[in-house]
């Protein structure tokens, strides 16, 4: 993600962006926009979105499982805007089976794939018989089926599921242009559509949308069934979600139900059911109340390798976050915020994720600093947290990296490729900035006007500063401070912004208890249950991960002292059982082996089961393959191929 080395004006970059593009595949992707009559802000679209805005978008889908395919139609609604200046439309495509393609229920158009321009995919340009006026509609169906290239669904086999009985197909994540292999569209962040969804599958089915009648997983018939759900709020392509497979729900609030496998529904909603509402109310009261009907949680199979996606109406989460403590719904949070932050307010493009990103995780920490306890030295805390999880990406890239930039130029380049905590962490630390700055009363009457002005819309970074901007220009003091803020540097700067400043109280006892730790056995310090006393299960994480990195390591007979005292072996909770178990990989106490195997049987998320891997390879090379061996079928494909690089130093055939 390379920003221009001459940063050029919002007016002049708009405008001229596509002619500085530095591949082939970029001038190709800039050639089939030339007639655009607006400005394109998305240089991760071959599609001519600003020719003709889509509006509506019909999905018609069956899922065939044997098969492992979506197969059906798509019916979009487009609209001109030009005036009858152009017959062809542009969509994106990436390893579709394109039958057909008809308009306004007419006979079959002229179309055609054009050569595969990687990352993005293959344009569609279809043929219209006749220009269309400005402002008018039509409606172009496409018969489509997906195909095993397809990188935005993942087929699970019975053995990857919880209770092993059946398949299961989920799209996990479509951001940021995975939603072109689904079905053919305009897979920009810029153009937003509602949605209806017709989909028709032997097993139960959830989508991103208000089902038209009342849902209802639990009657299952012995045939294929049709589930309809609509979206009436207008989304971006990469918001289209489905899942489907052995479903049961239950509710976790008035307006949310918890979605899993029947063998984990009680342990999710009792996991839910606390929190759920009260995240909801608490973020109404800073911007306003929730546009998209209910929400609800689907708790995915635990093979599943990433934490959680921020689907309308259904946020799609792992099953680690079901801790039995109650301790790990920040992801809830987090992905609820997004209902907001991404989901009604969307960047413009992926050079501007930020927007998106931090956002959330600042509107994450506010509604946690209201309800866990400790208030406003929890939010600080967990930003500590994200200043670490920033710095290590940070050093990870290299401080002049241009991924660590919070602006960045995705011209030619993959967004996958620039994924990163980044656009979270640094985005949290600009808007808390600007908190401070301003003042939190100020900011917070700023937060509404934000998302009320860009309800429904698609923004920039340059949109975020004018709408900041002229929100403070009655207010001089405020707008002064505005006025000389280095705009420039908060957005194009690489590496670290200034660390904000924060209250310590949290880690300070955290530490303390880790100093005591690297005194042992030396030292007259003697561990006791009542040194976690009062701890939450996030503290205790950042206390394993502080002894985890001693130079000078725990002895194995000291590793199984804190496991007894502090009963970390037995916890539930999987984000600290799984550092504890690093801890003893790394102490070379041999008992740990087996919890570890049996935890990697367990889950799949990457964030868990890599580190692991690469521990246990350390201490036990054979065993670490023998248990990859074991699993592997368990694991998501790209989990698997991960954990193959780490073992075998690269993925076998």
């Amino acid at each position: 993600m390379i920003f221009c080395l001459l940063r050029p004006t919002r007016f002049f970059r708009r405008l001229f962006v596509p002619s500085f593009h530095i591949t082939e595949q970029a001038r190709h992707a800039s050639f089939l926009k030339m007639a655009d009559p607006r400005p394109v802000r998305d240089s991760s679209t071959l599609s001519n979105y600003t020719t003709w805005m889509s509006s509506h978008v019909t999905a018609n889908f069956e899922i065939l499982f044997d098969d492992k395919r979506l197969v059906g139609n798509v019916i979009h609604h487009l609209k001109s805007n030009t005036n009858g200046q152009s017959r062809e439309i542009i969509l994106d495509t990436s390893y579709l089976d394109i039958r057909d393609i008809k308009v306004d229920g007419g006979k079959p158009l002229n179309w055609e794939l054009l050569p595969r321009i990687e990352p993005y995919g293959s344009a569609l340009k279809i043929k219209l018989e006749n220009s269309v006026e400005f402002g008018k509609e039509i409606q172009i169906d496409i018969s489509v089926k997906t195909t095993q290239n397809c990188t935005a669904l993942q087929w699970l086999t019975p053995a990857q599921t919880s209770n092993k009985k059946h398949p299961y197909v989920c799209k996990w994540f479509s951001n940021a242009i995975h939603a072109r292999s689904i079905f053919p569209c305009q897979d920009t962040p810029d153009v937003k559509s509602t949605f209806d969804f017709n989909i028709t599958s032997p097993l139960p089915v959830i989508a991103s949308g208000l089902p038209i009648q009342k849902l209802d997983l639990q009657s299952q018939s012995s045939g294929p069934q049709l589930y309809r759900f609509q979206q009436k709020v207008p989304i971006p392509c990469y918001l289209f979600a489905l899942a489907s497979g052995d479903l049961a729900q239950a509710p976790i609030g008035p307006r949310s139900v918890v979605v899993t496998s029947p063998d984990e529904l009680d342990a999710c909603k009792w996991e839910l059911e606390a929190d759920t509402e009260r995240f909801i109310q608490t973020i109404e009261k800073i911007v306003y109340p929730y546009a998209w009907g209910e929400y609800n949680v689907l708790i995915v199979p635990p093979s599943f390798p990433y934490g959680g996606m921020e689907n309308p109406i259904f946020t799609f989460a792992t099953p680690s976050i079901i801790s039995k403590d109650r301790e790990n719904v920040d992801v809830i949070a987090h992905e609820l915020a997004h209902s907001w932050s991404g989901n009604l307010v969307t960047n413009a493009s992926w050079d501007h994720f930020w927007l998106n990103e931090g956002w959330t995780t600042y509107l994450e920490r506010r509604i946690l600093a209201v309800l866990v306890r400790h208030g406003e030295a929890y939010r600080h805390f967990s930003a500590i947290i994200g200043w670490k999880a920033l710095s290590d990406a940070v050093a990870r890239y290299g401080e002049h990296h241009e991924f660590t930039k919070l602006v960045i130029n995705l011209n030619g380049k993959d967004p996958d490729d620039a994924f990163s905590t980044v656009p979270y962490e640094k985005g949290f630390t600009f808007l808390f900035h600007l908190e401070k700055l301003l003042g939190i009363q100020n900011f917070d009457k700023f937060i509404v006007h934000y998302f009320t002005i860009f309800k429904g819309k698609s923004l920039d970074s340059h949109e975020f500063k004018s709408s900041i901007l002229d929100f403070f220009s009655a207010d001089a003091q405020a707008s002064n401070l505005l006025c000389h803020l280095d705009w420039d540097k908060w957005f194009y700067s690489t590496g670290l912004p200034p660390e904000p400043e924060f209250d310590t109280s949290l880690v300070e006892r955290i530490y303390e208890l880790a100093r005591k730790w690297q005194t042992l056995p030396a030292s007259s310090f003697r561990p006791a249950e009542t040194d976690l006393k009062g701890l939450l299960s996030n503290q205790l994480v950042v206390f394993l991960e502080q002894v985890l990195s001693f130079e000078k390591f725990l002895t194995p007979d000291l590793w199984s002292l804190m496991g007894r005292v502090y009963g970390f072996l037995n916890s539930t909770n999987v984000e600290v059982l799984n550092v504890y178990l690093q801890v003893g990989l790394k102490a070379g106490n041999e008992s740990v082996i087996a919890p570890t195997v049996d935890l990697l049987g367990k889950i799949g998320r990457m964030k868990f089961v890599r580190p692991l891997y690469r521990a246990l390879q350390r201490v036990d090379s054979q065993v670490a393959f023998e248990t990859f061996e074991k699993y592997k079928e368990f694991y998501h494909p790209i989990c698997r191929a991960m954990v193959e690089k780490d073992l075998f130093g690269k993925e076998r055939l």
